[in-house]
């Protein structure tokens, strides 16, 4: 079905496979369609309680294929027409989203990586805002989610200056939620996700719905969002079993419904 990418779904968690390995995976038009295509399977698919994203060999992603690119190519129109939408699609996914970052992430790998809710990251992985090296800025949503996640004025040295970070540095800056060893990489990431899959999937997607809308809002909007959500949440198969096993003083199996 996918030449660029691999896609599978087992236990409640989707994974998609970026697979160019011989071009450490860097996005080409045919990658940034069938990523879409992926997206949208795990938007509608009520047996998909958890995205994955990574990376097939030894890169996560080297951001766009620059071979792929002609001496004229509109950057501006490009990034409208194949990665705006990917990463609009991605924020509108109300379902956990892991960037499992196996290896080099850079350019639009990292966006992708940013665009993400959490970020595990192989101990032998790291990241780089390579754009500023080819006279370009960080796009694809990088200039967004970069200063929310390290505040603006380190958002803006790694902008600027580019360098290579490493898992470990990445983790202190809070890019990245865990640093996992070599050695234990497939399981841990595993379990990691499994884990989200077996949470309440609506209140999840509830929370980074109203998280995301926070950054608009004043406080009385804010709460008034709040009560909406919860009350949405409160309706939900899963609140109910949740209060359940909370009196029968065991763990609660949620559905994600």
């Amino acid at each position: 079905m996918f030449e660029t990418i691999k896609y599978e779904v087992k236990n409640g968690v989707a994974w998609l496979t970026l697979n160019r390995p011989d071009k450490l995976n860097a996005f080409t038009a045919q990658m940034n369609d069938e990523i879409m295509k992926a997206l949208k399977d795990v938007a509608k698919n009520t047996e998909i309680r958890c995205l994955v994203i990574t990376g097939e060999g030894r890169a996560f992603c080297s951001g766009e294929d620059l071979g792929s690119l002609g001496e004229e190519a509109n950057h501006g129109e490009i990034l409208r027409k194949r990665y705006n939408p990917m990463v609009r699609q991605l924020a509108s996914i109300e379902k956990p989203i892991i960037a499992a970052i196996n290896g080099v992430a850079a350019g639009a790998g990292v966006s992708l990586a940013l665009a993400c809710d959490f970020r595990l990251a192989s101990e032998k992985s790291s990241l780089v805002e390579a754009f500023i090296h080819i006279g370009l800025i960080p796009d694809s949503g990088n200039l967004y989610y970069l200063p929310r996640l390290v505040g603006q004025a380190k958002a803006l040295e790694l902008a600027v200056l580019g360098e290579k970070i490493s898992a470990e540095e990445a983790k202190a800056l809070g890019l990245v939620t865990k640093v996992i060893p070599v050695d234990h990489w497939f399981d841990e990431v595993s379990s990691f996700a499994e884990k989200l899959a077996n949470m309440p999937t609506k209140a999840i997607g509830l929370i980074k719905r109203y998280i995301n809308d926070s950054w608009n809002c004043n406080l009385a909007e804010m709460l008034e969002k709040e009560a909406n959500g919860q009350r949405a949440a409160g309706l939900t198969a899963d609140h109910q079993e949740g209060v359940v096993a909370f009196l029968e003083k065991r763990k609660p199996k949620f559905k994600g419904n």
